[in-house]
């Protein structure tokens, strides 16, 4: 029987990040990064993955994202068990807050199961908690999931922005493949006022619709990747205050660690190259993402000064 709260409300999720066939990856863990001079988030982040020969838990990863400079991560979900055990996360420890939701790629699946309609009913639950503070990730994922499968994704995207809506919180979007799918849905539902597309993909064109609506944009690690020219290009032309940064860890590690494992600690190699790309000194550009983030998100620990501003 389902628990919203894991014995071991840290550690009692954790999974093994997926191997990858015939891979060679560099399982090893990269060394920390310089300090951002200003504190700044991690947007999105599956921290019950463990990956690499040094394994991190939670505790030991957040611990290493603050010593750099990340005052805190957003906690992403992706099934039913993700979003349980995220939001129980996010009320144990105050670096973090929570994302629920039903990836794309499982809306079909639990849709031939029968079982969509009450998997989003319990999400819709778990989306009422204070420290869950966005719905996602949720969207269209064409790259995966065939023909017969979108009409599940497009039900299911609509009711996650339902469920963001008729909470007040934030929207995180997944889109691979899907970029006019995912605005159309926008369009045609209605956007939520916060909404994010996590691990931003698309180029000069997306970011300028992105601009028009008010969407923000959040970059990882593949905006340091070599062959990523036309993304960083969509970064110039993204509105400053619409841009956000994450690692999406354990995958996307940034330059120049690319496949090896990815935590929170690692943001600041990806924060450095976006302040590079848009020209902008590395402290105003961090307190730009603080800001942005909180605008978003909300504060991860109302009791506390924000620190947007301040030094760390």
């Amino acid at each position: 029987m389902s628990t919203d709260t894991p014995s071991d409300p840290v550690n009692g999720g954790l999974r093994k990040r997926a191997s990858e066939s015939g891979s060679k990856r560099d399982l090893t863990r990269p060394p920390a990064p310089e300090p951002l001079p200003i504190p700044v988030y991690d947007n999105h982040a599956h921290l019950e993955f463990e990956d690499g020969v040094d394994q991190l838990d939670p505790v030991d990863s957040l611990d290493r994202a603050e010593a750099v400079g990340i005052r805190g991560v957003v906690q992403v979900g992706t099934d039913l068990e993700t979003s349980r055990w995220g939001a129980t996360l996010a009320e144990h420890e105050p670096r973090v807050l929570a994302a629920v939701a039903l990836h794309p790629n499982e809306a079909p699946k639990l849709f031939e199961k029968g079982l969509l309609s009450s998997h989003l009913s319990e999400l819709s639950r778990l989306a009422a908690r204070p420290r869950v503070r966005a719905v996602g990730e949720t969207g269209l994922d064409f790259f995966r999931t065939g023909e017969d499968g979108r009409a599940a994704q497009i039900e299911s995207f609509e009711a996650h922005i339902d469920i963001a809506k008729a909470n007040g919180i934030a929207l995180q979007i997944h889109d691979r493949d899907a970029h006019d799918e995912v605005v159309a849905t926008l369009r045609r539902v209605g956007a939520p006022e916060r909404t994010v597309f996590h691990c931003f993909s698309g180029d000069a064109r997306l970011a300028r619709i992105c601009n028009e609506h008010g969407w923000y944009m959040s970059f990882s690690g593949t905006a340091t990747f070599k062959n990523a020219p036309a993304l960083r290009e969509a970064l110039t032309i993204a509105k400053p205050e619409l841009v956000l940064a994450e690692t999406d860890a354990p995958f996307l590690t940034p330059e120049p660690f690319r496949g090896r494992p990815n935590a929170p600690y690692l943001l600041p190699h990806t924060i450095r190259r976006m302040a590079e790309t848009v020209e902008e000194p590395l402290d105003a550009f961090c307190s730009r993402i603080a800001e942005n983030t909180e605008r978003v998100y909300g504060l991860w620990d109302p009791s506390a000064d924000s620190g947007a501003g301040a030094a760390a």
